[in-house]
């Protein structure tokens, strides 16, 4: 017997495929293909096709596939309509989706998705990360599996949304990322009315999947957001939220919460450091249960991380790094005081890392990866590292500061 759990949408569209093919076992492609309200807005396949069918349901002969049947909320083929052969194959296709964990032979169960379309997903664990500030917060809290809304707030590039996503791979939870920007509305969070061959279907938003998922919903840049984003007020409550477009009440399935994170704390970037960024409702970010501020990484785990990077690019050169780490560290420092207006984060130490992976030359990556800022800046920020890097400075002629129109350092 294969069973698996049964999403709403998938009964539906299993209720619509018995409606049109009473008393069959079995349903082609092109039977499928014949029915216009399964039809994806491409028109090229059958949005119905969803692993329930093509995967778990497959009979083995090319573009046929068994209908189950619906018992206690659950999707059923029985031994005497699925052959041995074909449960073997069904065994085998979901052991490579998911290797870590064992598949029985008589009973495999899985959440499966509205449609072919897998809006969220478990990130995979990356080797390059370390852990540091409130990683080990999030993860209690997502272990809990507790509704606990968290606000993310930082500078840029320090690694906010890489540490969500690796505080998911770590809990196993599904993840759900929904990147804000000024345009963001209900449609586009809650869902709305799609055109699908000539017919006008609801479809379900990012933010209704990861509730009826029990995912962990991720806003990511949530202060770029206007007063639209203010649709999700009851949802940041813990409640259900009532779609008038459809006219249906979603409950939040267990283990579903929200993480948001920003550059900002909701109030504006006076500096025009992050322009876009908005005043955020009050009443919006104070649904969130707590705000965690993220700092850069101190500088020995930095140094861990960019000697991670090198060793995923096939790299060596652990001075190279402690280098880097040292002069990004003091540009912080000097952005703090007021004395730059730039500052060298993270993510830029990253993409200095694969610059030197890919061109041999420590100076040489630093400059294409710094040509971003203002020349001033660029040249302060050059000057800088020759002085860090002696094995550097002492192949390059020193830079005068009288050379130099602005001398931050």
């Amino acid at each position: 017997m294969i069973k698996f759990k049964a999403t709403e949408g998938n009964i539906e569209k299993l209720n619509l495929i018995k409606s049109e093919f009473p008393n069959q076992d079995t349903i082609t492609s092109s039977e499928l293909k014949s029915i216009p309200a399964l039809l994806s807005p491409s028109a090229k396949k059958p949005v119905c096709l969803a692993y329930f069918i093509t995967d778990e349901f497959g009979t083995g002969r090319r573009g046929v596939y068994y209908l189950p049947r619906l018992e206690n909320g659950y999707f059923v083929a029985d031994d005497d309509v699925v052959s041995d052969a074909d449960l073997e194959k069904v065994a085998k296709s979901i052991a490579s989706r998911s290797p870590e964990k064992k598949v029985e032979e008589s009973v495999k169960k899985v959440t499966l998705p509205d449609d072919d379309s897998l809006l969220g997903y478990i990130p995979e664990v990356d080797k390059t990360y370390v852990k540091f500030g409130h990683h080990k917060d999030i993860v209690t809290i997502l272990k809990s599996n507790v509704f606990y809304p968290i606000f993310v707030t930082g500078l840029s590039g320090n690694g906010k949304t890489f540490g969500v996503e690796q505080a998911c791979a770590e809990t196993n939870r599904e993840l759900v990322r929904v990147n804000i920007t000024i345009e963001t509305d209900e449609d586009d969070l809650l869902g709305g009315f799609r055109l699908v061959d000539g017919n006008t279907i609801f479809h379900e938003g990012p933010v209704v999947e990861a509730m009826k998922r029990g995912a962990v919903l991720l806003l990511d840049e949530v202060d770029l957001a206007s007063s639209k984003i203010l649709c999700l007020q009851p949802i940041l409550e813990g409640k259900g939220v009532f779609l008038k477009k459809n006219n249906k009440w979603v409950h939040p399935a267990d283990g579903f919460t929200i993480i948001a994170t920003a550059n900002t704390k909701g109030k504006g970037s006076e500096s025009g450091a992050f322009v876009g960024t908005t005043i955020l409702n009050e009443a919006f970010i104070d649904r969130f249960a707590i705000t965690v501020e993220q700092e850069y990484a101190p500088v020995s785990t930095e140094i861990k991380i960019v000697k991670n990077i090198f060793k995923s690019l096939g790299v060596s050169d652990d001075d190279f790094a402690t280098h880097l780490v040292n002069w990004a560290d003091i540009t912080r420092k000097t952005f703090y005081d007021g004395g730059v207006d730039e500052i060298i984060a993270t993510r830029r130490l990253v993409h200095i890392a694969n610059a030197y992976a890919i061109f041999g030359d420590r100076l040489k990556a630093v400059e294409l990866c710094i040509s971003r800022f203002d020349e001033d800046t660029k040249l302060a920020f050059k000057d800088l590292y020759e002085k860090v890097d002696a094995e550097v400075g002492e192949q390059i002629p020193a830079v005068k500061s009288e050379d130099l129109d602005t001398q931050p350092f």
